[in-house]
Parts: structure tokens; C-alpha cells; sequence
């Protein structure tokens, strides 16, 4: 009796910070899309990489760790897919709603039990092959290709293809990140992000330079910090719950894109979204679920 107590309001603390998570990466989405507006997608990714670098590395310099890492080939590849990720997500923002882009970028989660099937070894498993079957539906439902569906999708060719190439390179990063996280800390691994993000980045963005306005510059301070926040609250309520429950609320970002989509920006959620969206949350529910029963044998 005395050692079940806390169990439930670690639950609760780790689902409140995951909530809460979820809400400022929605924020990034937001403040991404209004910045784009004015902004080319190099500089929001440079914005965002100079944040992470500076707090990244004042974290290490206070745990008094080294930044160098053992692993350094995965840890530069981890960094290569992560930037991959966000200039990807990042321009699918600034090319479609908020919502369908949101749902598209979640298909990561099956993607990366694929590729760590083919790239780790780890089973490909029937279940895995339906829950891929089941999202790739979704996708479509969301995408809306042409001849699908009684007509033309109304969102624009390169959004789509921007989202699934976030979704793609965001499941290499996390497969990456798998194998790391026998050799690396967490702290060493977010701070390749930023070191290969902002020198890759900058030349780009230097000759793609527009003169940010006072609006600007805040925008692009505030996506690396409510980032940084959000991942903070991420790694914070995953430790205390198991990931299959962490999955399942990281997804209430969906909504929250929704909401701001709806509130900000004029835009509706069509049926065949809700429905999309209905069935990768689905299919990545059941494969953590599932994926979850070996974790409980000896060792």
C-alpha cells in the first residue's frame, strides 16, 4: 500500500506535461506559419537552430559534460535527418493548414518502427504491416491525390510532399536516436541538432536574407523557445509514463492544430481529414500497444 501511492500522480504529472508539451510544439506550428509569411523557411530554420545551439550547450557546460559525444558518425547522421525533418515540416507549414499537416507529420511514429525493422533488426511483424496498410489510407484520405475521392485535392502537390518528407526524416532522426541512446546522453544528442543545423543552414539563409521586422525577430526567438519548452516537457513526462500512453496523448497536438488552424488562419477541417486522421491515430495506438508486450519479458 505504501508504495502504490505515487504511482497515479506520476501518471497524472506525466500526462499534464505531455499535454502541455503537445501545446507549445502547436505553438511553433503557429508562430512558424505567421513568420513564413514574411520570412523564407531558411531563416525560421536558422532561428531555430542558433536557439537550440546556445541552450543546448549551456546545459552541457552545466552538467559539466562534454558536447563531443562517442558516437559521432550517428550523431552527425542524427543531425543531418533532424534538419532534413524540420526544413521539411517547416515548409509544409507555410504550404498547408495546419491540421493536415499536423496529421501527415504523425505517420513518423510507423515509419520509424519500419525502418528500425530494416535498419535495427527488429521485427516486422504482421501487425506492423496492417497498422502501415491503415495509415497510408489515412494519408491518403488527408492528401486527397488527384482522381481520389471524387475530384482534386484542394491542398498543394509540394505541402504534401513536404509533410511526408518531414514525417520521413524525422523517422530516420528517431531511428538514429534508437541506437544512440546506447553510447550518448540525451543532451548530446539534441546538441548535434542545432551544430549541424545552423552551419548547413546559414548559407542558405544568408543569401535567402529578407530584413526581418520587430514582429519577425520575435517570431523566429519565440519558435527555438516554446521548441526548447516543448521538448523539456516531452522528456519530462515520458519518463514518468509508459510510452504507449505517452503516444496516445502527444497526439492532442492534432487538435490543438485544429484549433489554432480554425481560430488564426481561417482553416476548416474537412470530413476526409477527421477520418485521416482517425486512422493513423489508430494504427499508431495499436502498434504501441502491441510493440509493448515484449519490453515485459526477463532482461
Amino acid at each position: 500500500m505504501l508504495g502504490a501511492g505515487p504511482v497515479p500522480d506520476d501518471a497524472r504529472r506525466g500526462s499534464l506535461l505531455l499535454v502541455g508539451a503537445a501545446f507549445f510544439f502547436s505553438l511553433m506550428s503557429v508562430q512558424v506559419k505567421l513568420a513564413g509569411e514574411q520570412l523564407p523557411v531558411e531563416m525560421l530554420v536558422l532561428a531555430r537552430g542558433v536557439v537550440t545551439l546556445v541552450l543546448s550547450f549551456t546545459v552541457l557546460r552545466l552538467r559539466g559534460e562534454s558536447p563531443w559525444g562517442n558516437d559521432r558518425k550517428r550523431l552527425l547522421l542524427r543531425g543531418l535527418f533532424g534538419l532534413g525533418g524540420l526544413v521539411s515540416f517547416f515548409s509544409a507549414i507555410t504550404l498547408m493548414p495546419l491540421a493536415e499537416v499536423t496529421v501527415i507529420h504523425y505517420l513518423n511514429p510507423i515509419l520509424t518502427a519500419l525502418l528500425a525493422a530494416a535498419l535495427l533488426g527488429e521485427a516486422l511483424t504482421p501487425r506492423l504491416l496492417l497498422a502501415m496498410g491503415v495509415s497510408i489510407a489515412g494519408t491518403l484520405l488527408v492528401a486527397r491525390p488527384v482522381g481520389l475521392l471524387e475530384g482534386t485535392s484542394r491542398l498543394p502537390p509540394l505541402g504534401i510532399l513536404a509533410a511526408l518528407g518531414g514525417a520521413f526524416f524525422s523517422a530516420l532522426a528517431y531511428t538514429t536516436v534508437r541506437r544512440l541512446r546506447l553510447t550518448d546522453s540525451p543532451e548530446v544528442i539534441v546538441f548535434y541538432f542545432p551544430l549541424v543545423a545552423v552551419p548547413a543552414t546559414l548559407p542558405f539563409a544568408l543569401r535567402a536574407w529578407v530584413w526581418p521586422t520587430a514582429k519577425g525577430w520575435l517570431l523566429m526567438l519565440g519558435i527555438g523557445v516554446v521548441t526548447q519548452i516543448a521538448q523539456i516537457l516531452m522528456t519530462r513526462g515520458l519518463a514518468l509514463m509508459p510510452a504507449g500512453r505517452g503516444t496516445a496523448i502527444g497526439y492532442v497536438q492534432i487538435a490543438f492544430a485544429s484549433i489554432w488552424g480554425a481560430l488564426l488562419f481561417a482553416e476548416p477541417v474537412s470530413a476526409t481529414t477527421a477520418i485521416g486522421a482517425t486512422l493513423i491515430v489508430g494504427a499508431t495506438l495499436f502498434l504501441a500497444r502491441t510493440r509493448r508486450q515484449p519490453n515485459k519479458s526477463p532482461g
